[in-house]
């Protein structure tokens, strides 16, 4: 059962693709003709989305069935059957498009999350998402970047507090800034965001939990580890990239968040072929 936001997103996305039919079904195909489909993989991927294929054939059709032949979050090459699909026609052809949209962007993104994940699997550091991803589609998004083996970080702006550069802007000062959050919400962890040394060490000063480095240089980061030296959690962010993100965690770093893996994910080519 998928949340209450995707299932709106599954049914905007069927109004928009077929609110008024499908035409060239509708003349070409019996509507008590019944097929079998198979999705298949058309390039080396990690799979991830077969929840969302099935909440989006049950709201089409209650008359199917969906066999899956391999797991969430395993490695697929090309040619590997991913499931097969049973139903009537019609309603496999009004379904292939936005499963295979969704299906594709999230191995697409599980995909990218493995090849970050597998470059510093041997080091002391987690991997985690943003909140940059597609408007609606956040649950799946986060949710495909767990298939490929990161962790999320806040799902929303109610999930924790994390103090940024317009925050401290708007506060006057980090110190303020946390001042004002600890009295308000004195229970909850708070994390804020540093672009320099001089600003790590105004927030360990400050008692912040958790201290994110923005965009920082790796000589930079390094300093602000050991200058922090357990003090707080630490965060990296901004700039990560698949060449950079084994020296980002051999500074010594608990978390490295990557916006690249939602906002930059390519989508893989998955097919749907009627048999």
């Amino acid at each position: 059962m998928v949340d209450p936001i995707t299932s709106k997103l599954i049914e905007l996305a069927y109004l928009e693709d077929s609110a008024n039919g499908d035409i060239t079904s509708e003349l070409t195909i019996s509507s008590h003709h019944r097929a079998k489909a198979t999705f298949v993989a058309k390039e080396a991927l990690v799979l991830a989305g077969i929840p969302y294929v099935d909440a989006v054939i049950s709201y089409i059709s209650k008359d199917y069935e969906l066999r899956t032949h391999r797991n969430e979050g395993e490695h697929l090459q090309r040619g590997d059957i991913v499931a097969e699909l049973e139903g009537y026609t019609r309603d496999l052809l009004r379904a292939e498009r936005i499963v295979l949209n969704l299906m594709q962007r999230l191995s697409g993104i599980a995909t990218l999350t493995r090849e970050y994940v597998q470059r510093v699997s041997d080091l002391p550091v987690k991997v985690v998402d943003t909140r940059k991803t597609t408007p609606g589609m956040r649950a799946m998004e986060k949710y495909a970047v767990r298939i490929g083996g990161a962790d999320n970080h806040r799902f929303g702006l109610s999930d924790g507090i994390l103090i940024k550069d317009n925050h401290i802007r708007a506060a006057g000062s980090i110190t303020k800034a946390i001042k004002l959050a600890r009295k308000a919400h004195h229970l909850l962890r708070i994390e804020v965001e540093v672009s320099t040394v001089d600003e790590v060490r105004e927030a360990i000063d400050s008692g912040a939990e958790v201290i994110m480095l923005d965009n920082m240089e790796i000589q930079e980061m390094q300093r602000s580890v050991t200058l922090i030296d357990k003090r707080a959690i630490v965060e990296a962010s901004g700039g990560v990239s698949l060449d950079n993100i084994r020296s980002i965690a051999q500074t010594g770093v608990d978390l490295i968040s990557v916006g690249a893996i939602t906002h930059s994910a390519r989508a893989v080519d998955i097919s749907m072929k009627i048999l």
